[in-house]
């Protein structure tokens, strides 16, 4: 199992990616298990699903440092105790007759995502989070099935648009989305560096980003 700190948090580029892009290349006739997870229950039962698996295969996780301490990432004892690992996490807090837009997203960004949902009262923007990346399954498909055939699904992610999980989500959309739904992107522009190396850039990026993601009403 590898642990890999992964997040964009304006600490610099190495602090920003561990490259996720690459090992989802490398992801093929199930091969490795690839998952950005949100919660402290996902990570607990991520982690008993890899001891009691009868069969053995190689765990990426990335973890942002940043929710280590974020008040939102939280689980309680029920989820721990009685919960099981979710390779999407559907939006419960969303009437799915009302949603405009489907936010696709893993990892860190959720959060943020929430925040800037919450701050503009868009009740008609639902947020999916995909925990797992790699092995895919139909897990995906039954957290979209409430949302009416034809409603935007964007893909939201914090790298540039070269990196990240989007070529790896693009490249596999027919199967992700059984057609039903249109993809879109929404990330930073493409860029050489994984990240800016000043903090100010970052939360401007940030903003752009979160802005873009939400949408106008």
């Amino acid at each position: 199992m590898l642990l890999l700190p992964h997040g964009f948090e304006g600490q610099g580029p190495e602090h920003s990616s561990a490259r996720i892009e690459r090992f989802l290349q490398l992801c093929a006739e199930d091969n490795i298990q690839v998952c950005n997870l949100t919660t402290p229950a996902q990570l607990f039962h991520v982690l008993r699903r890899q001891v009691n698996r009868p069969w053995r295969k190689p765990l990426v996780i990335f973890t942002p440092k940043s929710l280590l301490r974020h008040p939102e990432a939280v689980s309680s004892l029920e989820e721990l105790a009685q919960g099981a690992f979710q390779r999407v996490i559907p939006d419960a807090g969303v009437d799915p007759s009302k949603v405009k837009r489907v936010l696709l997203c893993s990892g860190k960004v959720f959060y943020d995502l929430a925040a800037e949902r919450k701050k503009r009262a868009r009740a008609d923007v639902a947020i999916v989070r995909m925990e797992q990346y790699y092995p895919l399954s139909d897990a995906l498909d039954r957290a979209l099935a409430p949302y009416r055939e034809g409603t935007p699904v964007v893909w939201v992610q914090e790298e540039p648009r070269n990196m990240g999980p989007w070529y790896f989500v693009n490249a596999r959309r027919d199967e992700l989305l059984r057609g039903r739904h249109p993809l879109q992107l929404v990330s930073r522009p493409e860029s050489a560096s994984p990240a800016t190396g000043s903090k100010a850039a970052h939360d401007l990026e940030q903003k752009l980003l979160l802005g873009e993601a939400i949408g106008a009403v």
